[in-house]
């Protein structure tokens, strides 16, 4: 499937909207209250955070992700965190997820960063075949508590 990959720009803020809601549907979240603070992120120059939305040939947007920097202590260095990654339901098994993971490989490797980290939920069995394609699950296991 021909596809392109371009940032979000002001004027994509209907399809990046969608596409976000959609995401935070499938994993069952209402984040909402959110979006105008992810959004100022996208847009801020001053923010090492980045959204791509993939396209078709009719320029339908089927896929976004978003992703940033994130340090490594000990490394001493940044590596890319693919924060977010979704496609359609009507777009999956087509490419567009592979697609959209490798635009942010060539974005570190462009840059010098050594590596590109994302998060699945365990039980997402269909990303992770094509997670898993690239790499081993790391083994870790993510924790999160209130402050």
């Amino acid at each position: 499937m021909p596809l392109t990959i371009a940032p979000v720009t002001p004027a994509d803020r209907a399809d990046w909207q969608a596409l976000f809601r959609a995401y935070a549907a499938f994993y069952r979240t209402d984040a909402i209250a959110a979006e105008a603070q992810v959004w100022d992120w996208i847009q801020s120059e001053a923010e090492p955070y980045w959204a791509d939305i993939a396209r078709d040939a009719d320029g339908a947007a089927l896929g976004l992700v978003q992703y940033s920097l994130m340090h490594r202590s000990l490394s001493g260095g940044m590596v890319v965190y693919l924060s977010d990654l979704f496609t359609l339901p009507q777009a999956r098994g087509k490419g567009v997820g592979r697609a959209l993971i490798d635009h942010v490989r060539d974005f570190a490797r462009a840059r010098g960063y050594s590596s590109v980290r994302w998060l699945t939920a365990e039980t997402n069995t269909p990303a992770r075949a094509l997670y898993d394609s690239y790499a081993p699950a790391s083994g870790f296991i993510l924790y999160a508590v209130s402050p």
